[in-house]
């Protein structure tokens, strides 16, 4: 098992629609990669920071969706994100 975590800057009021885009267009994506497992995220108490880690089954698939799926994220992330968010092993 690997996991890969992202921390996010979230714009303010945005909890609600980054929470819509995880469940209508990231989960789905992830679903579809190769050795995709789960995804969990936490939002801070003040709604300002996210941590989103996701599981799987080894390290090379995970950074083949780095390449392949997670700019399409990137994407939808568009307009409830500050800036670059940070990518950890």
């Amino acid at each position: 098992m690997f996991t890969r975590h992202v921390i996010m800057e979230l714009k303010q009021n945005a909890t609600t629609e980054f929470a819509s885009v995880i469940d209508n267009k990231v989960l789905p994506l992830l679903r579809k990669q190769k050795g995709f497992r789960d995804l969990i995220t936490f939002v801070a108490p003040d709604r300002s920071e996210v941590i989103a880690i996701s599981f799987w089954d080894a390290k090379e698939e995970a950074e083949a969706y780095n390449v392949t799926g997670y700019p399409e994220v990137l994407e939808a992330l568009t307009g409830i994100v500050e800036g670059t968010p940070r990518v950890g092993t």
